[in-house]
């Protein structure tokens, strides 16, 4: 009995650190990334469309990037002819935040 409650227990906190760990990155998500890329990644804003930000839905888009940029995409920002479109968040999210931001980016695929 002693020990189904203490997997019950450990099992409940996997899971409530696993639900606030996607709530944490889709309120990251919702304040620094929607307003371009839109709530579920399409790049169908107005100013998405005007940057010409890539579809996070399309599985061949996310298919031609690593982990790693996007993580380093995200900390430092985006140039193209030496005009930024996107400000580099390293001073908002922590490394953590960066790899959960990540991983909430690619379960949008389809």
């Amino acid at each position: 009995m002693k020990k189904t409650l203490t997997t019950a227990l450990v099992g409940t906190a996997l899971l409530a650190a696993t639900s606030a760990f996607a709530a944490d990155a889709k309120e990251n998500w919702d304040q620094l990334c929607a307003k371009c890329h839109a709530a579920d990644g399409s790049g169908s804003t107005k100013m998405g469309k005007k940057l010409k930000v890539l579809d996070y839905t399309d599985a061949a888009v996310q298919a031609k990037f690593t982990d790693e940029h996007l993580a380093k995409v995200t900390l430092e920002g985006s140039t193209k002819d030496g005009k930024e479109l996107m400000k580099g968040f390293k001073d908002d999210l922590t490394p953590t935040d960066v790899t959960a931001l990540v991983a909430y980016i690619r379960q949008m695929k389809k």
